[in-house]
C-alpha cells in the first residue's frame, strides 16, 4: 500500500500505548518532531512516553506536552560504547515490558537500532523507526558498511519506516534497507503561520551591533546545531570570501552545540568578528528569518530539514548544498540557488552574486513566500503518522490471525 493510501479520518480513537525513543533531546530538527509526534498523540488521548538519553536542554523540553511522560535512559548515549549500548539495551527491553507498549516509535540512528532490538526482544507488537537522515551516506567505507549491516538487521524486526523526504525513503530502498510496502513518507510538520506573519526583533539593531545612525547591512542567516555535519568551521573560511567582495554584510549563525567554542575562535582567527554575529539558541527562529536577506544550508548530510521550509515560509530564498531530498521543496532559479555538496566556494560566490543583484534576490524571494508547503503542517503530519500506526497494528494483528479490532483500551474523543 502506498503511503497515501493510509490517510483516512479517524472519528472514534482508540487508545494506544505509543512508547517514543530518542538518543538526545536537543534543539534540533528530529528532536522537535519527535516532541510534535508525542503532542500530536497525546492530545488525541493515547498514552504516549517519550524515552531520552542524558543529552536534554532544557528549552526542548519545555515544548514537551504534560501528559507526555519523560523517562530518561542515562546509558543511551549517541557515542558508540559497548558497555553502555548494552545496558541502554537492557534497560530500554525492561521499559518496553512494564509499559506494555503497544508501539515503539524509535527516532535517529543510534536510538533506531537499539530501541528497535529492544522493542523486538520485549515482544512490541509494532515497531516504527523515524528516518530523519541516513546514517550511511557520506561517511567513510567502514562506517557505510557498519551502519548498512545495522539497519538491514534493524529493518527484519521493524513494521514501518516512516522517512521525513522521498529522497531519504528511495535512499533507504536503494540500500536494500526494508521493503518497499514498509516505508512512508511524512514530512516534518510545524506551525506555518508562525513563520509567514513574523516580524524582525525589536533589537535588531542591538542583535548586529549597530550604532543608532548605522545602515542596516546586508543579512545572511545560517540556523543549524553547532556539529560537524553543519560544516560551520568550512563554512566561515569561505565566507571570508564573502566578506572581503561585499564589506557590508553580516553573518549571523543562530544555534548551539559543542563545536560554537571552535567556531568562536575561528571567526577571531580570521579576523572576521566584527561581521559574524552568534545568536545562540534562539525561540523566535522566525524573526531572525524576517530580518535576513538571504538564508544559508551547507550540511554535508541531512534528511529533509524543516529549517529549509522555515526560510520559505518566511519568504526567505536560501542557497543549499544539493543533498537527497532537497529539491522536493527548493526549485533553482524560483525560490533558491543549489551548488554542489563538495564546493562551498561555489556556495560563496553564489551567495555573493545574490546579494550583488538585488533584483533577482527579490524574484527568488517572491518564489519562496509562493511555495507550496501544506504538506508540512502540523496537524496532517499528526494525523498521517497516526494512520501508519493503525495500519502496521491491523497487518500485525491479521498476521496472527486475530481480529484487527483495536485494543480493549477504548476512548471516544471528538472530531
Amino acid at each position: 500500500m502506498k503511503s497515501q493510501d493510509v490517510d483516512s479520518k479517524i472519528d472514534v480513537v482508540h487508545r494506544l500505548r505509543i512508547a517514543h525513543v530518542i538518543t538526545r533531546l536537543i534543539n534540533g530538527g528530529a528532536d522537535e518532531n519527535t516532541v510534535y509526534s508525542c503532542n500530536w498523540a497525546a492530545q488525541r488521548g493515547h498514552d504516549v512516553f517519550l524515552l531520552h538519553g542524558e543529552a536534554v536542554h532544557p528549552e526542548i523540553l519545555a515544548k514537551v506536552d504534560p501528559r507526555v511522560e519523560l523517562i530518561g535512559i542515562p546509558d543511551l548515549t549517541r557515542s558508540i560504547s559497548p558497555a553502555s549500548d548494552m545496558r541502554a539495551l537492557l534497560a530500554l527491553t525492561r521499559r518496553f515490558r512494564a509499559l506494555n507498549a503497544d508501539i515503539v516509535h524509535t527516532h535517529t540512528s543510534k536510538a533506531g537500532v537499539l530501541g528497535r532490538f529492544a522493542a523486538w526482544a520485549a515482544g512490541v507488537p509494532v515497531i516504527i523507526h523515524g528516518v530523519h537522515i541516513v546514517p550511511f551516506v557520506n561517511v567513510g567505507v567502514a562506517e557505510r558498511l557498519t551502519y548498512l549491516v545495522l539497519e538491514k538487521l534493524a529493518a527484519l524486526v521493524t513494521s514501518a519506516f516512516i522517512s521525513v523526504s522521498e529522497g531519504i525513503r528511495d535512499l533507504c530502498m536503494s540500500a536494500g534497507v526494508g521493503h518497499a510496502d514498509k516505508h512512508h513518507v511524512v514530512y516534518s510538520g510545524f506551525d506555518l503561520d508562525r513563520f509567514r506573519n513574523a516580524s524582525p526583533p525589536a533589537d535588531w539593531r542591538e542583535l548586529l551591533r549597530l550604532t543608532p545612525d548605522a545602515p542596516r547591512p546586508s543579512v545572511l542567516l545560517m540556523i543549524a546545531a553547532f556539529e560537524p555535519r553543519k560544516r560551520h568551521a568550512e563554512f566561515l573560511k569561505i565566507f571570508k570570501k564573502i566578506a572581503a567582495r561585499l564589506p557590508d554584510t553580516v553573518l549571523v549563525l543562530a544555534g548551539d552545540g559543542p563545536l560554537r567554542s571552535i567556531a568562536e575562535s575561528q571567526v577571531n582567527r580570521l579576523g572576521l568578528q566584527r561581521r559574524v554575529v552568534f545568536a545562540g539558541y534562539r525561540d523566535d527562529p522566525e524573526r531572525l528569518i524576517a530580518l535576513a536577506d538571504l538564508c544559508l544550508l551547507c550540511s554535508i548530510r541531512e534528511g529533509l530539514p524543516r529549517v529549509l521550509m522555515q526560510y520559505l515560509a518566511g519568504g526567505k530564498p536560501c542557497v543549499a548544498c544539493d543533498l537527497p531530498g532537497l529539491r522536493e521543496v527548493l526549485r533553482p532559479g524560483t525560490n533558491s540557488v543549489i551548488t554542489p555538496p563538495d564546493d562551498l566556494g561555489a556556495m560563496a560566490d553564489a551567495t555573493a552574486a545574490l546579494l550583488e543583484d538585488r533584483e533577482r534576490l527579490a524574484c527568488l524571494a517572491r518564489g519562496a513566500a509562493a511555495t507550496d508547503l501544506s504538506n508540512w503542517d502540523t496537524k496532517r503530519m499528526g494525523k498521517r503518522i497516526e494512520a501508519i500506526y493503525r495500519q502496521a497494528l491491523n497487518q500485525h494483528l491479521a498476521s496472527k490471525g486475530a481480529s484487527t479490532r483495536p485494543p480493549v483500551r477504548n476512548l471516544a474523543l471528538p472530531r
